[in-house]
Parts: C-alpha cells; sequence; structure tokens
C-alpha cells in the first residue's frame, strides 16, 4: 500500500490529478460555509435535531444543508435530472438509441440534456425548500427580492456544483458526483465523533451501543467490499483466424459480470425517490388548505414509521440495482461484440443465443448482489430499531457511500497506474 502511494505521488501527471480534484473538493467546503442571507443559526440546529428526513438530505447536498450554504441543494437535483433521463430512455426509443447506439457523441448529448433538466429541478427544489424553512422561521427574507435572490443562488450553487463534478470525473480519479457526496460526509466526521465523545463521557451513550454501532459499521463496510468486488467470469474462447502463412487467435478469455454492476447509484437512487414524498409532505403540511394539510400529514407519518419505510427502501434498492444495470449493460451489444471479434461462449450459439445466455446469468448475478446491497442499506434501520439510536440509519447510508466512492476511486487510480507500467515497459 505504501509503495503504491509513493508511486502514484512520482508520477507527475497522475499527482497533479489528485492535487487538482483535491483543490476542488476544497473550493466546494468553502462554499459549503457560506450562508444565504438571514439565516437563525440556533432554530437552524433544533430543526436539524428534531428531523432526521433533513438529516438524510443533508447527505445530498455533501454537507452543504447543514448550515443553509449557498450550495445548500448539493447535486440533488443533478441526481434526480438523471433518475427522469434514464426513465425516459425506458419510454422512448429516441433517446434509448442516442445513449445506447450513437457512440460517445450520442452519450455526450444525453448528458446535455441532463443538465439543461438540472437548472428547472434546481430552481423548483429551491424555492420549495426556502419556503418550507421561511415557514419554520429559520430564514427571515425581509421581501420578495431577498427570497428571490436567494432561490437564485440557491439555483446556480447546484449548477456550480454540477460543472465541479463533471471537472473531477474528467481527471479519472473517481466520479466527480459520488466524491462531492464523500467529501461532505467525511468533513462531518471530526464533529460526530466530538459528540459521540462528550456524550460518553456524560453517560448518554452507552458502551453496548457504542459496541453495536461499531459492529453495524464494519458489518456494512464488509458487506460493501465483498459485492462491490465480487464477479461472476464467463469462459469465451476465440476462433483461430488464418491470414497468409500465419494463424491468428486460438486464445481463451473470460466475461466477468459484477454483482453488482450499478455500485452505489441503486442507494442514491432510493434514498432519492423515498425523500420526495416526505419533503412535499413536510411542504404542504403547513398549508392552508385544512384536508391538504391532513393528508400531507397522514403521509409523513406514514413514512415514518419505520418497517414501511425500511421495506421500501429495500425494494427501491433491488429494482434501481436491476434498472441501473439494464441502463449501462446490454447482453445484446456485447453478444455483437464477440461475434465480431471471433469469439464464442462454449456451448452457446453466437448471436441471439448467447444474449439470451447473458443476460440469464446476469439477472442471476445481479440478483444476490441486489438483495445483499439491499439487505446492507437496511441493517442500519434493523439496528436502530433494536437499540434506539436514530444516527445509525444516517451513519449507515454515509458508510455505503464512502466505502463505495473509496473503491471506486482505488480502481480508478490503480487502473492509471497500470497503464503508466505499460508505457514505461
Amino acid at each position: 500500500m505504501i509503495e503504491k502511494i509513493i508511486q502514484i505521488f512520482k508520477i507527475k501527471d497522475l499527482r497533479n490529478r489528485i492535487f487538482f480534484v483535491l483543490a476542488l473538493l476544497a473550493v466546494f467546503r468553502l462554499m459549503a460555509a457560506i450562508p444565504v442571507p438571514g439565516v437563525d443559526i440556533i432554530r437552524l440546529k433544533s430543526f436539524f435535531d428534531s428531523n432526521q428526513l433533513f438529516g438524510l438530505l443533508n447527505i445530498f447536498s455533501g454537507g452543504g444543508l447543514a448550515n443553509l450554504s449557498i450550495v445548500m441543494l448539493g447535486v440533488g437535483p443533478y441526481i434526480t435530472a438523471s433518475i427522469i433521463m434514464q426513465l425516459l430512455t425506458m419510454l422512448v426509443p429516441a433517446l434509448k438509441e442516442l445513449y445506447n447506439e450513437e457512440g460517445e457523441i450520442g452519450r455526450q448529448k444525453f448528458n446535455q440534456y441532463t443538465r439543461y433538466l438540472t437548472i428547472p429541478l434546481a430552481a423548483l427544489q429551491g424555492y420549495g425548500l426556502l419556503v418550507l424553512l421561511k415557514g419554520q422561521q429559520i430564514i427571515a427574507a425581509s421581501n420578495s427580492l431577498v427570497f428571490l435572490s436567494s432561490v437564485f443562488m440557491v439555483t446556480a450553487g447546484s449548477v456550480f456544483l454540477m460543472w465541479l463534478g463533471e471537472l473531477i470525473t474528467e481527471k479519472n480519479v473517481g466520479n466527480g458526483i459520488s466524491l462531492l457526496i464523500f467529501a461532505g460526509i467525511v468533513s462531518s466526521l471530526p464533529v460526530d465523533f466530538s459528540q459521540g465523545y462528550e456524550l460518553f463521557r456524560a453517560g448518554s451513550l452507552r458502551i453496548d451501543t457504542l459496541i453495536a454501532f461499531v459492529a453495524v459499521s464494519l458489518i456494512v463496510i464488509a458487506g460493501v467490499v465483498v459485492i462491490t468486488e465480487g464477479e461472476r467470469a464467463i469462459p469465451v474462447s476465440y476462433a483461430k483466424r488464418v491470414r497468409g502463412n500465419r494463424i491468428y487467435g486460438g486464445s481463451m478469455a473470460h466475461l466477468p459480470l459484477r454483482v453488482n454492476q450499478a455500485g452505489v447509484i441503486p442507494i442514491i437512487f432510493a434514498l432519492s425517490i423515498l425523500l420526495f414524498p416526505q419533503l412535499i409532505a413536510q411542504f404542504l403540511g403547513s398549508a392552508d388548505i385544512a384536508w391538504l394539510s391532513r393528508a400531507a400529514l397522514a403521509m409523513a407519518e406514514f413514512l415514518r414509521n419505520q418497517f414501511i419505510y425500511g421495506s421500501m427502501y429495500f425494494l427501491l434498492v433491488i429494482l434501481f440495482t436491476y434498472f441501473y444495470t439494464a441502463v449501462t449493460f446490454d447482453p445484446d451489444q456485447i453478444s455483437q461484440n464477440l461475434q465480431k471479434q471471433g469469439g464464442f461462449i462454449s456451448g452457446i450459439r453466437p448471436g441471439a443465443s448467447t444474449a439470451d445466455y447473458i443476460r440469464h446469468i446476469l439477472n442471476r448475478v445481479v440478483l444476490i448482489g441486489a438483495i445483499f446491497l439491499g439487505v446492507i442499506a437496511v441493517l442500519p434501520i434493523i439496528a436502530q430499531y433494536f437499540s434506539g439510536i436514530a444516527t445509525l440509519t444516517i451513519g449507515g447510508t454515509s458508510l455505503l457511500i464512502v466505502v463505495s466512492v473509496v473503491l471506486e476511486s482505488m480502481k480508478q487510480i490503480k487502473s492509471q497506474l497500470i497503464t503508466r507500467e505499460y508505457e514505461t515497459f
């Protein structure tokens, strides 16, 4: 490990990329410390301590929501826009063709549409959050102009983070959006440890509760590593080809099918979907229309039930694991590529039969990964039910994101090291 770190910093290009990414993350954390005008810090802290929903929202904002900064929306609108666009690929054939069949240019156009959609979503989400917080007397907007300027600032902040995330992704040391969320989670660790230590010293946190929290954390970390690194290898043979007096091919390889093809994306998607109705219920709970307010409060109470919330979370993680895998991994395209390269799976006919075989294996492998990931996702909720610690739910979600992001970044950096070793050789 130490040798790899030394090797990373010996390579000038890779070292510069890492420092550039760290500088962008520092810019993000600086912006997360700049609040919108008129924030009542005392009311804000009290509101967050009593509201688990906004604690989860704070994860996706990268810690920017905790002090109502100008980047309080974080990358949430961009994630929502990505979900909508990928759902539309299932409904609009032209979008599916653009995403899957038109190569890199098609992907760039698809990503551009996602950016365009992010702007109105950020404005809408920013307006709703600020109205809700203004109703709680956390924000004191003196007039409509000040309020609208705050909406404009948080919208611009979200678009700016989207741009930062893409700059980070271009450096090939990790996914930019995931790293921004990761930076927000990690930045809160010193405060969390300090608060936990103070509670332990004061006797409010028992030793058995602390042991349970550590045990759950270790289980989540081990589980994420197992499903992220696990794969099923399908043997692929390449036929011999005669060109002139020489014979080419005849080699053996394998097609790796990862147990969790989607990484941390299903967790982010599932939480985004779960948070949306809760946010709407919070917003409409203070409405002047009696029946609308009652319906919103009933919805909030319904989603506050940990069994219902955990069940929906579990099912959504499984659903989005399959959905994202179907969008990003096309067995038909893999089968065509193998056939063009002269590759085949022993005992399986090339073409449609190969695609059906890969799809059959993929569905079984992804089922294991999806169930495992769903269990890990709800494990903190189960621990909370038995221990009564509300922070375990948020901590479990954070661990899932942090471990997956670290593994993904390590793989990308390792691949660049291997590439440079080949170049040197």
